[in-house]
Order: structure tokens, then C-alpha cells, then sequence
């Protein structure tokens, strides 16, 4: 199948992307194989008029959890008893699945062509890439870490992390995940903000150093790199120290981190959207502890602070929203942009590279997919706005194309409740 998207207006997801016009998007099958100029002859393609919209590549989500829909509860949730219990039979785990691949619909409907998982349940996830790759559903492509690898008492333990009481358990783990054919690990380094016990205490390192060496040094020699939900100084200098390669989330940092990161040669990947209901709705609203939105607030302005830092030390700074978590659904990942935008005072154009080249680039896709050149993946988004004016234009879809396929108006489904109480955030 060749196609050609006319009358558009090209942002090809690099650095310091302008609006090109007169040109025209080239594809065959799922790749790009130029951008031609006005005029070109179009015999034997299908022609997409894109009515002067603007095309840019899709948006793609580095923090991701398909195990959720983000929809807020009354009272906090038994996460693991929950997991238990989907696992428990044949009928459960089927409908559990299903439901895993509908929430990654959800995602492509909002405009995200790539996602990466980190922590799921079971092996939904690598199933579910594998079929969306196939063609057999509707979904990104998906880069996959299964489940996550925590410690009784940690971050997600039981639930989308399996809980090793040792070393040797946390190694078994790795090589369980090796099997079911993951693109990267996930470890579970500190705490959050909800299973802290206390004010002041969000991020409690939970996962010992010599853990997270053991399992950084086999999957490094297995050719995995290793993701760590990190949410405190602490944490994130045990994690680097010790070998990870992406801190996820973040934490204030001094000179001894920055150096570390350099070090290391990690990379930042920046979630402003979890945090954001716990430090600054209304604790009616957000049914909240008072304990809650004190830690939420520190994780907040952590993980703010963190992507501030970063920028102006030359560390790479990735975005994703930790999709899955209280009030973040998945559709609205271009939300994280627009907090990106506002709260780390980056300028529209960078929020939206950051979304797609260079997320890319720190997901080993560079070469793959996040900008419009020849050859690369036939991945991109269509708006009727320009999202270098306004980011909110990433809100409504002309279009979504994932790997050459079409979905013309997406719609996905919305919690209008939640939508309510985000929108003042934006501006």
C-alpha cells in the first residue's frame, strides 16, 4: 500500500523543528519513503488530503503501565490481592488481557505510537506486543519489562513487581523475564507516595545496594538496560551508583548525583503527571491523607526539580507519565508535554522533540522511529492546531498512523471527571 498525505504542515520531531509546508509525506506498507515537494507525480498512491493540518511523528511514552486505567478510586486498592486474584484462573487471566490490550488501544487513540512498559502484570505485556506487532490488535509498538522487580514491603510489591526476599530471588526473577522475551528490566528501588508510612518519607530506599548491583551486572550481560523507579536522592545514588541506566521519576540532586548521571551515562525519564493530584488538588477532592499530599508534594517538586537540573547539566531528560497511576489515564500522555512545558519552562518545540525524537533516541529507537525521515517507521499524528502555539492541540486527533496503519478521528474513550479536574493544570 503507497500513500500520500498532501496539504500538510510538516514538524519532523527534531530539536529545533519549523513548520514545513508544500510538502508531501511518502509511504509504502508501515515505512516512510520520502518527503517529496508539491507536485510531485502521485500515480499509484492513495492520497490523504490533510486539509493544512499539521503532521508531526508520534508521540511515544516512556513510563507505562497497561495493568491500569487511571481511574481514581474512593478508598486506596489491594493492588496484590487484586493481581491474585486475576491470575487465580483461566477465565480471569483472559479478561485481564483483554482489558491490558483495550487500555493500549486507548494509548494509539491518544496519539502515542510507542510505549514502554514498566511493570505489568504476569506476561501481558510481551503478549501484547507481540500481537500488536502481528497486526491482531489495535496498539503501539511497545518496548516491554513484564513484571517490575521489587522486595516485600516495596513499590508495587506483588501487584505489577514480584517481591524478592533476596538476591538470588531477584536473579531468578531476571532470568523468569529473559524467557518471556522482555526488551528491558525494571527494578523497584524506592518507595512512593502512597505506600509511605509516614510525612517526609516518600522515596524510603526499600531495594538493598548489593540487590541492585547483582541484578544491574546480569542484565547488563544479558544485553538488558534497567529501568528504577526512583523517588528520593537517595534512591537515585544507590540506583546509579550501583548500574542502572534510566532513573524513573526522579529527585532533587546535588553535584555528587549530576556527576553520577554522567558517569553512568543515564538518562532522566521526567512524570510530572502521578504526583501532581496528590501535591496540589484539593484534599476533598483527592481524597488524599494529609500524609499523602505532604509526600506528594516533595515528589512533586522533586521530580520537577530533577528535570530542571538535568536540562541545565547536559543529562537527557525523556517523558512519561506513569499511565496507570490515580487520575493518569491513557489517553492523555500529551498532557505530560503541556506539565513539561509549564513546569520545567521548556518551550513548546522541545516538550515536543522531547515526545518524540529524542524519546526515541533513549529507547534505542532513534534509528526506528519519533521524526519523519525516509526509512524510518510510518509513525505519526495528525492536528487541525499547531501544537508549537499551543500543546493542547495534541488534545484532539485528525489522525493517528502506527506502522502504516490508519486510524482516521480517533476517539478515545474519556472520563469526563478526570478531564475536569486536570484542564486547570494546563495553563
Amino acid at each position: 500500500m503507497k500513500r500520500a498525505y498532501t496539504n500538510g504542515i510538516l514538524l519532523d520531531g527534531t530539536e529545533h523543528m519549523v513548520p514545513q509546508t508544500h510538502k508531501i509525506l511518502l509511504t509504502k506498507d508501515d515505512t516512510i519513503t520520502a518527503i517529496a515537494d508539491e507536485g510531485t507525480d502521485l500515480d499509484g498512491y492513495e492520497v490523504i488530503d490533510l486539509h493544512g493540518a499539521y503532521l508531526m511523528p508520534g508521540l511515544i511514552n516512556l513510563h507505562v503501565h497497561l495493568a491500569g486505567n487511571g481511574k481514581p478510586s474512593a478508598k486506596p486498592r489491594d493492588n496484590a490481592a487484586l493481581v491474585r486474584k486475576i491470575l487465580s484462573n483461566p477465565i480471569t487471566r483472559a479478561v485481564a488481557y483483554k482489558l491490558v490490550c483495550s487500555y493500549a488501544k486507548q494509548e494509539l487513540l491518544g496519539g502515542v505510537t510507542t510505549i514502554r512498559t514498566v511493570g505489568g502484570i504476569a506476561d501481558f505485556d510481551t503478549r501484547c506486543r507481540d500481537d500488536a506487532a502481528k497486526g491482531k490488535i489495535a496498539a503501539p509498538r511497545i518496548l516491554a519489562a513484564n513484571e517490575g522487580i521489587s522486595v516485600p514491603g516495596g513499590h508495587m510489591a506483588g501487584s505489577v513487581a514480584v517481591a524478592a526476599k533476596s538476591t538470588a530471588e531477584a536473579l531468578t526473577q531476571l532470568s523468569k523475564a529473559s524467557t518471556q522475551g522482555v526488551d528491558l528490566i525494571k527494578l523497584m528501588i524506592t518507595g512512593g507516595v502512597l505506600d509511605a508510612t509516614e510525612k517526609g518519607t516518600p522515596g524510603e530506599l526499600k531495594m538493598p545496594p548489593e540487590m541492585v548491583k547483582a541484578v544491574c551486572e546480569q542484565a547488563h550481560r544479558m544485553g538488558y538496560l534497567v529501568a528504577a523507579h526512583t523517588e528520593s536522592p537517595e534512591g537515585v545514588k544507590v540506583a546509579l551508583e550501583n548500574g542502572v541506566d534510566s532513573i524513573e521519576h526522579g529527585a532533587k540532586m546535588d553535584e555528587e548525583t549530576i556527576n553520577l548521571y554522567k558517569e553512568r551515562g543515564a538518562f532522566l525519564c521526567t512524570t510530572i503527571s502521578p504526583a501532581l493530584p496528590y501535591a496540589l488538588f484539593d484534599t476533598a477532592v483527592s481524597g488524599a491523607s494529609e500524609k499523602d499530599q505532604y509526600n506528594g508534594k516533595i515528589v512533586f517538586e522533586g521530580v520537577v526539580e530533577s528535570a530542571k537540573t538535568a536540562l541545565a547539566n547536559g543529562i537527557p531528560v525523556g517523558l512519561g507519565n506513569d499511565v496507570g497511576c490515580p487520575y493518569i489515564t491513557q489517553y492523555d500522555f500529551w498532557r505530560e508535554l503541556c506539565y513539561f512545558h509549564k513546569y520545567c519552562g521548556v518551550s513548546n518545540q522541545f516538550a515536543l522533540y522531547t515526545a518524540t525524537l529524542r524519546n526515541a533516541q533513549l529507547a534505542g529507537l532513534g534509528g526506528v522511529t519519533g521524526s519523519l525521515e525516509p526509512g524510518k517507521s510510518a509513525d505519526f499524528i495528525v492536528t487541525k492546531k499547531n501544537p508549537l502555539e499551543d500543546l493542547t492541540a495534541l488534545r484532539q486527533l485528525e489522525l493517528v498512523v502506527c506502522r502504516g496503519r490508519v486510524v482516521k478521528k480517533p476517539a478515545p474513550k474519556r472520563n469526563k471527571t478526570v478531564d475536569a479536574l486536570l484542564d486547570p493544570y494546563l495553563a
